[in-house]
């Protein structure tokens, strides 16, 4: 990088597979010289450890906001400390993620061009633009989108699928736009060591409709009396409870643990084989992971996980099929060399496709040759 460039990521809740790809990101581009800020949520938790990282290596700041879940007044005080803190620091490039960051950094970006500042805004949605256009709170979401095409100067997706769908809800982007998928370090990719008493599948996110666990639930109950699969169910949300009603409702109370939230490098040694059921997604970074630890998978045809399995004879399943889904864990319980092997050639892909260095490059070069950042 000839020149330092300036960028302040703006983001809400500071917890998940979007914090995690601008805690990677960030980190990125601080390594090719660049100086960067975060603005994030201050009423979330987060990871202390990967926050206390970004932190020290942030010459822009960490910048923690309380920042209210729906909208309200206290957004445009939000957007004018954003503007306050771009001005200061004289950044290039206001990088929001997800939908409320987005939001913040266009905003905040356009008050900072009406001041004769040479900002440029760049919006990554992350999954924000899966929102249902007959819901209430979806149609308001993407009506807010529409009137802020304007004010984008750059679009980064993490797949094929989410800039498709972001033109089918949206519509056309008035700028530039770049797919550029996800991606993990080297010391992520190892053979998993598993544990003798490990059981036979795992689930490993938030509990909430979207990732499908009742749907887990109701495959594994189904052979219960001839394969009695046993599963970890690993992460916590709001469907917490609910949940574990329905593994007791469906006699597998002995089957499923529910662990709460850890590590997913902790849970692949517990287990057997990686589900994701999800009815809905985007990129997730679960399935990288699981890819780059070896572990068998067993997933939904959504979002890009498509793009992810690319070349590998993987059959994805349709989301809610509970015979379908059932189906895979009674094979794999029956036999599962083939999900050995297919992991084995995933793992492969993963390393060369999906790596936090290409990431970081192809996002700076987006900033620098398709948006303009730091031209004068």
């Amino acid at each position: 990088m000839s020149s330092t460039l300036r960028i302040l990521h703006c983001l809400s809740t500071p917890a998940g597979g979007l914090f995690r790809h601008v805690h990677d990101l960030a980190l990125g581009q601080v390594q090719l010289g660049a100086e960067v800020g975060i603005v994030c949520d201050s009423l979330s938790d987060g990871d202390p450890v990967a926050l206390g990282r970004l932190n020290d290596n942030s010459v822009l700041g960490l910048t923690r906001i309380p920042m209210p879940r729906r909208l309200s007044l206290r957004d445009w005080d939000i957007v004018r400390r954003i503007v306050r803190l771009g001005a200061k620091f004289g950044v290039d490039v206001v990088h929001g993620h997800g939908v409320k960051g987005g939001a913040y950094a266009r905003l905040a970006g356009s008050k900072l061009k009406r001041k004769d500042k040479n900002v440029k805004t760049v919006y990554a949605p992350h999954g924000g633009n899966q929102h249902s256009p007959t819901h209430p709170l979806g149609r308001l979401h993407l009506m807010a989108e529409r009137k802020m095409l304007a004010k984008t100067d750059g679009l980064l997706f993490e797949s094929h699928f989410a800039a498709s769908r972001y033109v089918e809800l949206v519509g056309h982007p008035l700028c530039p736009t770049r797919i550029v998928a996800s991606g993990l370090h080297r010391h992520e990719f190892y053979e998993p060591m598993v544990a003798d008493n490990a059981v036979d599948f795992v689930f490993i996110g938030a509990l909430n409709h979207r990732k499908g666990v009742d749907i887990l639930l109701e495959a594994l109950a189904v052979h219960q009396s001839v394969f009695p699969g046993r599963a970890l169910i690993v992460g916590s949300g709001p469907d917490e409870m609910r949940l574990k009603r329905l593994a007791r409702k469906l006699g597998l109370h002995n089957r499923v643990s529910f662990t709460g939230a850890q590590s997913a490098r902790s849970a692949f040694a517990r287990a057997r084989c990686v589900v994701v059921p999800s009815r809905t997604d985007s990129f997730p970074y679960i399935v990288l992971e699981a890819a780059a630890a070896q572990m068998p998978l067993i997933a939904t045809r959504v979002g890009g996980i498509p793009e992810i399995v690319d070349g590998i004879d993987m059959p994805l399943i349709p989301p809610d099929d509970i015979p379908a889904l059932a189906g895979q864990l009674r094979a794999f319980l029956v036999e599962p060399r083939p999900f050995l092997e297919r992991a084995e050639a995933l793992q492969k892909i993963v390393a060369e496709r999906f790596t936090v260095e290409n990431m970081t490059h192809e996002i700076v070069d987006f900033y620098i040759s398709e948006v303009g950042a730091g031209l004068s």
